[in-house]
């Protein structure tokens, strides 16, 4: 089966469709002739309204980061017998 043989799953009734067919026209009239499928939704995002504040996100990942580091400092120095200071 190729692409031409295809039929379209999205439409109207079906929103959730994830291949859609397009006419020349309406690809050109998009800004740069655009294929973004705008039409189908990260479900996820949905729940991005409910998270903390970017500051607050930024913080944790910095948390994390570090904790990770540690842990990888814990590592080196057992595989290491001669112990030394090493940077990232």
């Amino acid at each position: 089966m190729s692409d031409f043989d295809r039929k379209p799953t999205w439409c109207e009734d079906n929103p959730a469709g994830r291949w859609r067919a397009y006419s020349d026209d309406e690809v050109i009239k998009r800004d740069k002739a655009s294929l973004d499928i705008f039409w189908l939704k990260d479900e996820s995002l949905s729940e991005s309204e409910n998270l903390p504040p970017p500051d607050v996100i930024a913080q944790e990942i910095a948390e994390d980061l570090e904790a990770a580091l540690g842990q990888i400092q814990e590592i080196l120095s057992d595989l290491d017998p001669q112990p030394r200071r090493r940077t990232f």
